[in-house]
């Protein structure tokens, strides 16, 4: 029982049974388009960013798994609110706000990469993340949306 594993980064969404994918995983025989269809499901919530795609495939059924990376919770954020680059001054420059709607949803995309075991934690990491980048979280510092967060003020928008 031979595995074999491809890594290939891909754009969310839009993966094809040609390059980087069709010569990567051709010489193995497996069906390319069920592939392809599971990495395009599986990728939906990345469109327009690359993501890391492992595909293991079992030499002798022909049968595959399919595992999606997860972009940097940085550039997630960053592709939400449409912005370039952080601030570079994150304690003096505030650039921008994320809602915490928003924050929910990163925090959902990166739940399996994330520490945490719920989303009440999980929310708390990517509200961190903006600690470093210069942005506030619902109108306020990072710090006290995580105070917020801790106090129960999110909680009917944080059920699982």
């Amino acid at each position: 029982m031979a595995k074999d594993t491809v890594e290939v980064l891909i754009e969310g969404g839009t993966a094809t049974p040609g390059p980087p994918l069709g010569p990567a995983l051709g010489p193995f025989g497996i069906n390319m388009m069920q592939v392809v269809e599971e990495i395009n499901k599986k990728s939906a919530d990345f469109a327009g960013m690359k993501v890391p795609v492992k595909v293991t495939i079992d030499r002798d059924t022909k049968d595959f798994e399919i595992e999606i990376g997860t972009p940097p919770t940085t550039a997630l954020i960053m592709e939400e609110l449409g912005i370039e680059k952080a601030s570079h001054e994150p304690g003096l420059d505030i650039i921008n706000d994320l809602p915490i709607e928003t924050a929910l949803k990163i925090t959902r995309m990166k739940f399996d990469s994330l520490l945490a075991n719920d989303y009440k934690s999980g929310i708390k990491e990517v509200i961190g993340t903006c600690v470093s980048m210069g942005l506030s979280v619902d109108g306020k510092d990072p710090r006290e949306a995580q105070k917020d967060v801790d106090a129960g003020k999110y909680d009917d928008i944080l059920v699982e």
